[in-house]
């Protein structure tokens, strides 16, 4: 079991910067990939960024492609989501998921634990 709370969401205007963080529960955070993925109303969870569990694998959802970059930090087992030039596009809940395994995946079906969100939203 892998327990995982987001944190750092808010209100930012257009433009803006916002850092989300990712606690996880487990000493083996290595052990497992883990995503960020966002869900706006009306709208299914989209993945956003994936990260491999070694720290050596990096993938992006084009529509944050050059404004986010997801990193991790094994040692404390945190993971975090660093968002530039925000959009009112980006509004949504952020999830993180961790999934047993290197592979970075952008399918929220493929992730087994997931956290309970955190809002952002972008005023234009």
């Amino acid at each position: 079991q892998v327990q995982l709370v987001e944190s750092g969401g808010g209100l930012v205007q257009a433009g803006g910067s916002l850092k989300l963080s990712c606690a996880a529960s487990r000493r083996s955070f290595s052990n497992y990939a883990m995503g960020w993925f966002r869900q706006a109303p009306g709208k299914e969870r989209e993945f956003v960024a994936g990260i491999s569990g070694t720290n050596d694998g990096t993938l992006y959802a084009d529509s944050v492609k050059g404004r986010f970059a997801i990193s991790r930090d094994n040692d404390k087992y945190m993971g975090y989501l660093q968002m530039a030039s925000l959009k009112a596009e980006d509004t949504a809940v952020y999830y993180c998921g961790a999934r047993w395994g290197n592979a970075v995946l952008r399918r929220a079906s493929s992730y087994e634990y997931w956290g309970q969100g955190t809002q952002v939203t972008v005023s234009s």
